[in-house]
Parts: structure tokens; C-alpha cells; sequence
């Protein structure tokens, strides 16, 4: 299963750039240009990690992390930021997201390794439940 990202950023040339890398390294890649379009994605596809800039106009990237939060625990959450300030990081981290990355991006290695980490968090968790299922299965069938 390729994980499922989807970026969600107001500037389509980051939006582009972002999209590509990501599909170049083999994940399966949505857009969104503002929270709102986020949401709506996010109640139609299965997505496993968003990558979403906090400054954006609609609904920005705070007041998405806390819909995500309330609605989709289990999708892991990188914000980016072009306005590094100590109030955006604190309430990035009090509203839970996994990582903040700031922009411009010299390179996309620090990114890279948030998604990276996202991903084994998920696959970790998948791995988990399938050991859980097949022990419940085996379980049943010693009782019957």
C-alpha cells in the first residue's frame, strides 16, 4: 500500500513542487489549495499524512490541524511555515501536530524525514493490528 499524502497549501508553485517530489518518491499524492478543500478531500479519499501551511485564506492551517484532530486522529500531521514565530510553534505543538517544518525550503530533507517518521509511525500501527487480528483468529479457533 503506497501511503497517501495530501499537501494542502495556497501557492500553487508549492503545491506543484511538493506534489511532485513526493509522487517522484513513490507516495500517492493529493492537493488541497486551503482548509476547507482540505476537509472535503479528507472525507472522500483515505489519506495517511497531511502537509499543510498555516497562513492561508479560508480556513488556515491551525483551525485544520484542530478539524483533523477531532475528526481524524489517526492522520499524522506536518505544518509548514513561512512566519516562524514562537506562538505558531507552540500552538502547532498544543493542538498536535507531529512536526513543524519552516519554508523557504533550502531543501526538503528535514520535511522528508517528518513524512518519513509519519510513515513508520503508520506502518508500525498497521503491523500492530495485524498482529492483534491474527492472535484474536487464533484464539477463536483454539475454542471452537
Amino acid at each position: 500500500m503506497k501511503p497517501v499524502l495530501l499537501i494542502v497549501d495556497d501557492e500553487q508553485d508549492i503545491r506543484d513542487m511538493l506534489s511532485r517530489h513526493y509522487r517522484y518518491l513513490g507516495y500517492e499524492v493529493l492537493t488541497a489549495e486551503n482548509g476547507i478543500d482540505a476537509l472535503r478531500k479528507l472525507a472522500s479519499e483515505h489519506v495517511n499524512v497531511v502537509i499543510s501551511d498555516i497562513k492561508m485564506p479560508e480556513m488556515d492551517g491551525i483551525q485544520l490541524l484542530r478539524e483533523i484532530r477531532g475528526q481524524y486522529p489517526m492522520i499524522h500531521t506536518i505544518i509548514v511555515t513561512g512566519y516562524v514565530t514562537q506562538e505558531n510553534v507552540l500552538t502547532c505543538m498544543r493542538v498536535g501536530a507531529d512536526c513543524c517544518v519552516f519554508k523557504p525550503f533550502d531543501d526538503l530533507s528535514e520535511l522528508d524525514g517528518a513524512v518519513q517518521r509519519a510513515v513508520e509511525c503508520i506502518e508500525r500501527w498497521i503491523s500492530t493490528l495485524h498482529g492483534l487480528i491474527e492472535m484474536k483468529s487464533k484464539q477463536g479457533a483454539t475454542v471452537a
